[in-house]
């Protein structure tokens, strides 16, 4: 089943319908689900498929030479490979003078790897012949920085040509509930904690009613697609995955100010920064400062991608266990009764995301909201706020608190917010929310209905 992506297939079809030429761009990380929203959208038309190898040009050459033949003649299977690919170009462009047709080059960055003159070639082509076509170019890739910089960026050959960008993105958290309507709020709320609303990963977890039972199974089992996942995603894409995989241990363990990585995972500081970076632009890292201040000494890198932070959370440290095949007593004993304390970051992500993105009637309109901490002058304490919302204009924000534990938060937690409010800014208006999978109790409540603070559930964040 194809899910979510209405937005984006209505716009390209839009623009398929005009008959203009087109050359769309679509990137994103790996496994979100490029590809199926690619044969989605080419469902129904005349489309040639070529998808580039990580291998030599010719190689990819061949490829492409078979993706225009096989478009040519269905169902053939030997097909005449062209001299070169300014041969394999101009027999798209006799195909476009026919009919309106999809072109689409997968995995971009492959192919220019491989052929380092093709984004020249594909300029001189759009500028002088495609333009005036009626060819629909579609251009994808999973290396987010090679597609912002070599084909969105201004110094690539391609600025410029592009008509239109996608930028895909893993699912919202309440997006994810399409996939399995069933699960009650708490299982959904933790199959966006496993998967990160990655469309690969929900599906290859296979859940059937029991997420419990899934995850046993589909994932912690030795044998499943996504127990290696994480090892085979470094390995494809890049050159000492040991030593990646030590940086995102280090991390998961604690580590994160790029000086406490280094001494962690044994290497200098400079060396250290190069795989931190390329962590980054693979979207399994993420770089974070208080809001509203600039990168410095507060700066921390945590793991952004819930997959990751899912599988370096609880496998590494049980991994002779899993291996021994007592996996039904590990589960039990030392990761199902982990879940809350793991999903208290993830329940943070889902309560901006709700304020960003889905929140109705809010009392002030957010330009940006995330985390803020630091340090109060009078007690010298470290102060950590969930949630600051900033607005558009003015000086009133929001201040938020998200607890993903089973027992009614009270009045103390709003006195808290009060007290961390005051080290965050003086002179300012606050409006508190106060975010809890347990609920509240009776007293805060109460102060609730007087308008002192919004109070809001699980359940309430994907309903309201």
């Amino acid at each position: 089943m194809f899910y979510c992506r209405e937005k984006e297939i209505r716009t390209m079809n839009q623009r398929f319908d005009k008959g203009n030429f087109e050359c769309i761009v679509i990137y994103g990380r790996r496994r979100v689900g490029k590809t199926a929203l690619i044969n989605e959208f080419c469902k129904g038309k005349p489309a040639i498929y070529f998808s580039a190898l990580n291998a030599s040009a010719q190689e990819n050459l061949e490829a492409l030479s078979k993706a225009i033949y096989l478009y040519k003649n269905p169902g053939e299977v030997n097909a005449p490979v062209y001299q070169n690919y300014e041969n394999a170009l101009d027999a798209v462009t006799e195909i476009a003078k026919e009919r309106r047709v999809v072109f689409v080059i997968d995995e971009y960055p492959y192919l220019a790897k491989s052929e380092r003159s093709i984004s020249s070639r594909l300029q001189h082509v759009i500028d002088h012949i495609w333009q005036n076509s009626r060819l629909f170019l579609i251009l994808c890739g999973s290396s987010m920085s090679f597609m912002e910089y070599q084909v969105l960026g201004y110094e690539s050959p391609l600025y410029g040509r592009r008509t239109a960008q996608f930028k895909v993105q893993a699912l919202t958290y309440r997006e994810v509930t399409a996939f399995h309507q069933g699960l009650c709020v708490e299982d959904q709320a933790l199959l966006y904690g496993i998967t990160g609303g990655v469309p690969h990963y929900i599906n290859k977890l296979e859940v059937e009613g029991d997420l419990d039972e899934a995850v046993r199974e589909n994932l912690l089992n030795t044998s499943s697609y996504l127990f290696e996942e994480p090892e085979n995603l470094l390995k494809q894409e890049l050159r000492e995955p040991a030593i990646y995989n030590s940086v995102i241990s280090a991390i998961a363990s604690g580590a994160s100010h790029a000086n406490e990585i280094a001494t962690k995972v044994g290497v200098e500081s400079g060396i250290c920064a190069k795989y931190l970076r390329v962590l980054l632009e693979l979207g399994i890292l993420k770089k974070e400062t208080p809001i509203m201040e600039k990168a410095g000494k507060k700066t921390i890198y945590i793991i952004d991608d819930n997959f990751f932070r899912f599988w370096y959370r609880f496998v590494p440290g049980n991994m002779s266990a899993i291996s021994a095949g007592r996996m039904e007593q590990i589960y039990e004993r030392a990761i199902r009764p982990y879940f809350s304390d793991y999903m208290g970051l993830i329940f943070e992500k889902m309560c901006l995301e709700y304020l960003l993105r889905y929140a109705q009637d809010l009392p002030i309109l957010l330009s940006d909201a995330g985390q803020w901490w630091g340090t109060d002058s009078k007690t010298r304490k470290e102060v950590q706020i969930d949630i600051v919302g900033v607005p558009v204009e003015g000086q009133e924000y929001i201040i938020g608190s998200c607890k993903y534990k089973n027992t009614p938060v009270g009045v103390d937690e709003l006195e808290l917010l009060r007290q961390y409010a005051s080290v965050f800014r003086q002179g300012c208006r606050f409006h508190y929310f106060i975010f809890s999978k347990g609920g509240f109790t009776k007293a805060l409540r109460e102060l609730s209905g007087q308008g002192e603070v919004t109070l809001l559930t699980l359940e309430d964040i994907y309903r309201k």
